[in-house]
């Protein structure tokens, strides 16, 4: 039966109105287009839905039984068609989000809060993993975004760079390092190392023994069978330093303190696939890259007040003396 929405809303106006002409009024459309489409209606239902009068129309006993479960084949169908309107906007629905870093400061954590206070019925799924892992779940669907530290975008994959992180040195507050405002790699190229078998464990295992062989000294390097809180435990009883990013410092541990590893940077970036059409995704991806360029302009314009600063805190010179050049070596 060729029955549409529009059928069954005229019906159900007609009813509430006890009136053609009241019920066209309401909907903004002909008084003979809703008594015609009615009429066609009755015609394919085979029976009167209407007792039509001369001051209006009221339902019949089959009229009353179709209004009763038209109103909720009405509802239903705009409560879907709200949903997949929602859907649609990014205001709804959930994304899947692989993480390699902390979730306690920075960037990131400013991210989620700021996302999760506009779009607060899109539901975060996050999943830890090493970012080989990730990357491929982005590329079979089975993640919608991966925030991970690298400079290039894998194969098949978009990326867009969001922030950088400082990089970390963990000791114990009795270390010697500790009184350091920051550190340079030279303090550590006698030092010993320990480091979670679990990510990012290797991969700091391989930035150290990278930057530590420019030194000239091979790096000794520990592998723990611990995760994160532990491995700072163990750092407090002295059996080794260990590397961290700076979101990471967020979250503080007894009798560990965290020192600047000066010059040394990690570069965050959101990866996710190009056939990925998910909105809520991408009203993510869009917060992300807006936050982002608000934090380059603040640095900007942060560094340019640091240089002029600097320029006007320089001693002038008075208009009219001579300068030490000008008096090509003249006693005064």
């Amino acid at each position: 039966m060729a029955l549409e929405l529009r059928h069954l809303r005229y019906v159900i106006a007609a009813a509430e109105h006890h009136s053609f002409r009241r019920a066209a009024g309401v909907l903004g459309v002909n008084q003979s287009a809703i008594s015609r489409r009615i009429r066609d209606l009755e015609d394919e239902l085979g029976a009167s839905l209407f007792n039509r009068h001369s001051g209006g129309v009221e339902l019949t006993f089959a009229g009353r039984s179709f209004l009763e479960h038209a109103k909720r084949g009405l509802v239903q169908i705009d409560c879907a068609a709200s949903l997949v309107d929602a859907h649609g906007c990014g205001d709804a629905g959930n994304v899947r989000i692989g993480i390699f870093s902390s979730l306690s400061s920075g960037f990131f954590a400013d991210l989620l809060h700021a996302f999760e206070r506009r779009h607060a019925g899109v539901r975060l799924d996050f999943i830890e993993g090493a970012p080989t892992e990730h990357i491929a779940s982005i590329r079979h669907h089975k993640l919608d975004v991966a925030f991970l530290t690298c400079t290039i975008a894998p194969p098949y994959c978009d990326s867009e760079h969001l922030w950088t992180e400082g990089i970390y040195v963990v000791v114990p507050v009795t270390d010697s390092l500790a009184g350091k405002a920051e550190i340079i790699w030279d303090d550590l190229y006698d030092r010993h190392f320990i480091v979670s078998r679990s990510d990012p464990g290797p991969e700091i295992h391989d930035y150290l023994v990278k930057h530590l062989a420019r030194l000239g000294h091979r790096a000794s390097v520990e592998y723990c069978s611990v995760g994160r809180d532990n491995l700072m435990h163990l750092v407090s009883l002295g059996k080794g330093l260990t590397l961290t990013s700076e979101a990471t410092t967020g979250t503080t541990f007894p009798k560990v303190t965290y020192r600047l590893l000066a010059g040394e940077q990690l570069p965050f970036c959101a990866i996710w696939s190009p056939q990925n059409d998910n909105p809520a995704m991408r009203r993510l991806l869009s917060l992300a890259k807006a936050m982002s360029k608000r934090n380059r302009q603040c640095e900007s314009r942060a560094n340019s007040a640091i240089v002029v600063s600097k320029a006007l805190s320089r001693p002038s010179v008075p208009h009219g003396s001579a300068s030490p050049s000008r008096n090509h070596g003249r006693s005064p």
